[in-house]
């Protein structure tokens, strides 16, 4: 029995399906563990596949990399050194499990199976795993190790079955996605098993962008007092030895070591977009980002975010001006390219609405000009930004916002082209408040200039597409501050009409807002992925059905 252990915490930010990369960065983190004196690894959930690995782990050969991958790090530690609490997709007794793997003295020692499965939001774990038995401790150089897997502690009943049967520390890999509620979610549901076990808790989070998942990392250690004894930086990745001393009372403890100060409110939204952003570009091979620069403010902020997350010289920005395009987008877009460093083109997209108007002439005739005209516009830049990106090679990102895209205010094939979008999941509300704070705010691991980097006009000047003279988005559109209220309350809350009004919206506004949102759903599955911010983001969270007359009853 010992009463000494070094743990290392691993908070990778791994790739999924790239066994062979995923395979290195754990064994470089069992170096510097080793240089440490670690006498064990614990890494995130399913680090050797990366994840969420949805369907692709139902392939067989995939299964079979895994395996292989897996024999090979045990292989690794015949050599004397730390041994690794590894995580991934594991076959057992014909079945799939999410598994955490207990690697030492050059072997599988024993693995231990997920149990809770969690099927709702973003997670659909039951489509492709087993859920695992009850589980018991680990036993490790004559410690109980309880390890439940992320879920597994959502619920008091694994936690208390370990320390029923003898678990003496909690060493939790997780694979937790970021939303603005989750940091504080995820200490009350550790503090609640501390308390209800006695047990101290460590929890490993994932870090690093997976399609539209971004993870924040930010682990932690749980002394049984309630204390945090480690706080791992959040947004990047990290290795850290923590040391634990069993006490004259026989409960374990994690002496005090580093705690980083975790990012909060708008800071953690910015570095959530430009986290998603960077990965999503860097994972997928693009050598950079294509964006529509019109002078307003959601293009201006997503132009921001690009180059914090890639660099001035991988973002690649288009002004695209028509005939109801003013003076100020052009001065704006001009000097928000200044600002950010960043090369920026102009094509006029008039002659492409002369060439279109003169071919629809005859089927149209003398119909009034309409949304039809002002969709040409929209879809004659989409078709410019795909020409340039499939010459060029870089992604182009999209610039609507969560506001406009819960009420259709947006057009198919135009504005929405490209392969991602970082305002997906943010509310028009939000976009001025990430603007504010971009120009007063710089952090560490931004790519971008410090200082105003979204020229102030942009920010105060009323929102317009510019699609037809003297518009602006309150001509069809209730104010932004009423209307992101009333779309929170019917999609992050699920909200009855009367509930709504009786918040002080008007009756008539609120029904308008619900049909507009619920009419918009077909344009919403055609929309590129983008990055969950809320809690209830569109997409795997919120699946509501295109075909659907409830809306007509009401």
């Amino acid at each position: 029995m010992t009463d000494r252990l070094t743990i290392t915490l691993a908070q990778l930010n791994p790739v999924v399906g790239d066994i062979d990369g995923n395979v290195e960065r754990i064994r470089a983190a069992r170096g510097e563990a080793a240089a440490a004196g670690a006498d064990l690894v614990v890494f995130s959930e399913l680090v050797v596949s990366g994840y969420p690995p949805e369907d692709l782990v139902l392939k067989p050969f995939f299964q079979d990399k895994v395996e292989a991958a897996v024999k090979e790090l045990a292989a690794d530690t015949a050599d004397g050194g730390p041994a690794l609490l590894v995580t991934a997709p594991w076959r057992q007794d014909g079945m799939l499990y999410n598994a955490a793997l207990l690697l030492d003295g050059g072997k599988v020692v024993t693995s231990r199976l997920k149990h809770d499965l969690p099927n709702y939001g973003v997670f659909d774990e039951k489509r492709v795993f087993e859920a695992g038995p009850m589980p018991g401790p680990v036993e490790f150089r004559g410690v109980r190790l309880g390890v439940p897997i992320c879920e597994d502690i959502w619920e008091p009943d694994v936690p208390e079955c370990l320390e029923e049967s003898g678990a003496e520390i909690l060493l939790v890999p997780n694979g937790s996605p970021f939303d603005t509620e989750k940091i504080d979610q995820r200490l009350q549901l550790a503090l609640a098993r501390v308390t209800e076990t006695g047990l101290p808790l460590a929890y490993i989070n994932q870090v690093g962008g997976q399609d539209e998942l971004v993870f924040d990392g930010a682990s932690f250690v749980l002394n049984p007092d309630h204390t945090l004894a480690v706080q791992l930086p959040d947004w990047q990745e990290a290795i850290v030895s923590t040391n634990w001393v069993r006490g004259d009372d026989d409960v374990w403890r994690c002496e005090e070591g580093e705690r980083a100060a975790p990012s909060e409110g708008l800071e953690s939204i910015y570095r959530a977009m430009v986290l998603g952003l960077r990965d999503y570009v860097r994972k997928n091979g693009f050598p950079g980002a294509l964006i529509g620069l019109s002078g307003g403010i959601d293009s201006a902020l997503t132009a921001a975010v690009a180059v914090d997350a890639l660099g001035a010289e991988r973002v690649h920005c288009v002004m695209m001006p028509s005939p109801y395009t003013s003076d100020e987008s052009l001065e704006d877009a001009t000097e928000a390219a200044k600002l950010l460093g960043v090369k920026l083109d102009s094509v006029s997209i008039e002659p492409a609405m002369a060439a279109f108007g003169g071919m629809l002439d005859p089927i149209f005739e003398d119909a009034d000009a309409d949304t039809t005209e002002e969709n040409i516009q929209a879809r004659s830049r989409g078709l410019l930004l795909m020409a340039i990106s499939n010459k060029l090679g870089y992604m182009v990102v999209t610039t609507g916002n969560k506001s406009e895209m819960s009420v259709g205010y947006a057009t198919l094939y135009g504005d929405m082209c490209g392969g991602y979008s970082v305002l997906k999941d943010v509310y028009k509300t939000t976009v001025f408040a990430l603007s504010h704070w971009r120009n007063q705010e710089h952090r560490e691991g931004l790519l971008g200039p410090a200082g105003r980097v979204i020229p102030e006009r942009i920010i105060t000047k009323p929102p317009s597409a510019e699609l037809k003279p003297d518009q602006t988005d309150q001509d069809t559109l209730p104010e932004y501050e009423e209307l992101d209220d009333i779309l929170e309350c019917l999609i992050e809350d699920e909200m009855g009409l009367e509930e709504i009004i009786a918040r002080g919206h008007d009756a008539e506004t609120v029904g308008r807002v619900w049909r507009m949102l619920d009419i918009a759903e077909y344009k919403r599955r055609q929309a590129p992925p983008g990055v969950k911010i809320t809690g209830r983001a569109f997409g795997k969270e919120r699946r509501y059905p295109i075909t659907n007359t409830f809306r007509r009853i009401v």
